[in-house]
Order: structure tokens, then C-alpha cells, then sequence
């Protein structure tokens, strides 16, 4: 039975570790210094240590059990984190940042061009003066895109503490029209094979496409990364890792 996998943030965290973002972000925060916003901010990975370096950190995310972990996260780490519900797409936060941030292939669950643009003008509504927006989605893989619909594939084999082992299968189904890939994955404990179902809709941003999209919302794209660290983008890079700012 398909399920929300955001319904479980304890799974979610479990297969998902932030990883190298927390340094990249935490950094970027603080060359910019001042009050930072992250979108799709799920179980405050990101927020939590960012706002235990003493910058001022609100987190929006759509899903409320996400949020409850991520208060329970702060709490347990003695940080203060303002998050908030909301969609990326349309909020009113009534202040102003430094930063605002979207990590982790989160952007992509826009899955329509209207929904990308709203989201980007809501952000150049709350942006300070000098302030930067960055994001970090995945370099489309064609191959990957073209495997067999239908077809299970091997996502990753985790060893966890809250569910011991989990075996992550996938299968995709890509709409070329449309450039959203219409995944599932099937993840399984060692006694209960697929023991939870969940889709993940993806939209796909190729690089040439990107800052067309940007500068039709009034930014441009600053810096783009191949890697969390930092280095140069190009066509084996596995993410685009992008710094942008209103247009002058």
C-alpha cells in the first residue's frame, strides 16, 4: 500500500542523513551572515546546526509530522528554530533574509514551470538587500531516466539504528513531456518486504534550462557547484548546486 514517505520522518532520517550539506549551507549562511530561511526544511536537519552557530534560522515545510521532529530536534539540541507550516510556493513571513535555502532535490517536487516561478518570486519577496538564494538538485541522468518502466532497481542497503537493515528498490516511470520521473521505492526490513511504498515525483531541471528559468523570476545565477564541495560544474557533475540573486 503507497504511502506519504514524508509521513515518516524517522524513515526519512534514517536513509536520508543530511551529510556534507550541513558544512556547504552552514558556511554559506555565514559569509552571508544575518537571518536565514529554509524551504522544505523536513525534520531540521540543515536548520538545527545552522541556528547552533547563532544565526537566526526559520524553517517552512508543507508536512506537519516533518515539523514535529524537527521542534523535537531543536528542543533535544538546545537551539531556537522557528518553523513554520507553508508551501514554498506561496508564504508571507512578514520579514526579510540574508538567505534563503532549499537543499536536498526539495525544489523538485514543484513538478509544473508556474509552480517554480512562484516559488522563486516568493522567495525575491522576503530577500534583504545583498541577500542570496541556493539550492541543490540533481544533474538529470538520462540513463537512469531511460531504465525500463516497471523494472526494480537497487537504491541503497543501510544498516539503521531505529529499523536495523533497509533495502531500497525503485522503479521509474519518466514522462519525457513533461520532465517529471514518477518513481516509487519499495523499502524493505529483512522480514517485512516492502514494508513501506512510497512515490516520489520528481521534476527534472536540465542544465541549459536553468537559468532561463531564473532569469524569467528575476534572478541570476551566480555560482553553480558540481559537488558540496564546491567544486566546478560540468557535465559529469552529480548535482547542480546553485547561488542566485535578484537581477539588477
Amino acid at each position: 500500500m503507497e504511502s506519504d514517505f514524508y509521513d515518516y520522518p524517522d524513515l526519512y532520517d534514517a536513509l536520508l542523513p543530511a551529510g556534507g550539506h550541513v558544512p556547504f549551507y552552514a558556511e554559506l549562511a555565514r559569509e552571508q551572515g544575518g537571518a536565514v530561511l529554509e524551504l522544505a526544511c523536513g525534520t531540521g536537519q540543515l536548520a538545527v546546526p545552522i541556528a547552533a552557530e547563532g544565526l537566526l534560522v526559520v524553517g517552512l515545510d508543507q508536512s506537519r509530522p516533518m515539523l514535529a521532529t524537527a521542534e523535537r530536534r531543536a528542543a533535544a539540541a538546545g537551539t531556537v528554530v522557528e518553523f513554520v507550516p507553508g508551501d514554498m510556493r506561496d508564504f508571507t513571513l512578514g520579514r526579510k533574509f540574508h538567505l534563503i535555502f532549499v537543499a536536498r532535490n526539495s525544489l523538485l517536487h514543484l513538478l509544473t514551470t508556474a509552480d517554480l516561478l512562484a516559488a522563486f518570486a516568493a522567495v525575491k519577496r522576503h530577500l534583504a538587500p545583498g541577500g542570496i538564494l541556493a539550492f541543490d538538485i540533481f544533474n538529470p541522468n538520462l540513463r537512469l531516466l531511460a531504465r525500463p518502466r516497471g523494472q526494480r532497481f537497487p537504491v541503497m542497503e543501510v544498516t539503521t539504528e531505529a529499523f536495523g537493515m533497509l533495502t531500497v528498490e525503485q522503479t521509474t516511470d519518466y514522462d519525457a513531456a513533461t520532465q517529471v520521473e514518477h518513481a516509487t521505492w519499495y523499502i524493505s526490513t529483512p522480514d517485512r518486504p516492502d514494508a513501506w511504498v512510497v512515490p516520489l515525483n520528481l521534476r527534472n531541471i536540465f542544465p541549459q534550462e536553468l537559468p532561463l528559468l531564473l532569469s524569467s523570476a528575476g534572478f541570476e545565477l551566480v555560482t553553480r557547484f558540481g559537488e558540496l564541495s564546491r567544486e566546478p560544474f560540468g557535465s559529469a557533475s552529480r548535482i547542480q548546486l546553485c547561488v542566485c540573486r535578484p537581477r539588477r
